[in-house]
């Protein structure tokens, strides 16, 4: 596949068009907070420790496919991109963080006593920040199906192996998600946990504890020809999980062909 790249600037986040239907969103990427946000923020925010790391690193194949590629400049501490405008639990009785995060992962105040922002100040940043990358989601997804008629959303992702307010144990190293089947074509997800066990070396599942977040849920509508897929992936599997959270080169270069070939099978599937 050729690329044929078109960028579009922003303040809040970048956009490379590419040539083939498909568009990989890593909401996590950002790692700025602006000064008037920081200045009401702890040390902890500072550190950005929930950040996705270096996945514009491990998905760099990606323009060589021909892929379009969104991301942010914005931290999720300023505004959680993937998300509901409203802020609504998508896992309900399960712990998550919101729209507008008020600690850590693992719960370490974000804000400095006093300072959490109000209802104003999140209609403010879901204005400056959240709005932004959906209205280029969106555009980007309606042009490429216009192109293509029909397009795969893969949702980038990262976390920690191992984070217990989330879930129990070790996450397993391949999450994928397409909202228990309904943001993608049917199987979608199963095909590509199956590629994982046939690969070897890393555990794989199918719409468990991460199913996917708003985008994936908000965008993926197989019926009119766009497909939404989640992948969370585990950090181990190509970084170190604790500060300075550096990049593992010889990690990385292990799992990242394999990254590729599953993004190549779901856009085969999709477009066939």
């Amino acid at each position: 596949m050729n690329a044929s790249f078109s960028p579009t600037a922003s303040p809040v986040f970048s956009l490379q068009r590419g040539s083939v239907p498909l568009l990989i969103s890593i909401p996590h990427l950002g790692t700025r907070i602006p000064d008037d946000i920081a200045a009401t923020m702890t040390p902890a925010a500072a550190r950005v420790d929930d950040c996705d790391w270096h996945l514009d690193r491990l998905y760099a194949f990606a323009k060589a496919l021909g892929a379009s590629i969104l991301t942010p400049v914005y931290a999720r501490y300023v505004i959680d991109l993937n998300r509901p405008p409203d802020g609504a639990n998508l896992y309900p009785g399960q712990d998550t963080t919101g729209l507008l995060p008020v600690d850590t992962f693992d719960k370490a105040p974000l804000y400095r006593d006093g300072h959490l922002p109000d209802d104003a100040e999140m209609a403010r940043r879901r204005e400056a920040y959240w709005r932004p990358y959906h209205d280029a989601l969106k555009n980007e997804l309606a042009a490429l199906k216009a192109r293509h008629g029909r397009v795969l959303l893969w949702e980038a992702h990262s976390i920690r192996s191992h984070v217990p307010r989330f879930f129990e144990g070790r996450l397993p190293d391949f999450n994928f998600g397409t909202a228990s089947g309904a943001s993608a074509l049917p199987g979608l997800a199963e095909h590509l946990v199956a590629l994982v066990t046939q690969h070897g070396g890393y555990t794989a599942v199918a719409n468990g504890r991460f199913k996917g977040g708003y985008i994936t849920r908000e965008y993926g509508k197989p019926a009119e020809g766009v497909h939404a897929l989640q992948l969370e992936l585990t950090q181990v599997t190509y970084m170190q999980e604790q500060m300075p959270y550096a990049y593992d080169e010889m990690r990385a270069a292990q799992v990242a062909p394999l990254i590729e070939t599953l993004v190549k099978a779901a856009l085969a599937r999709v477009t066939a």
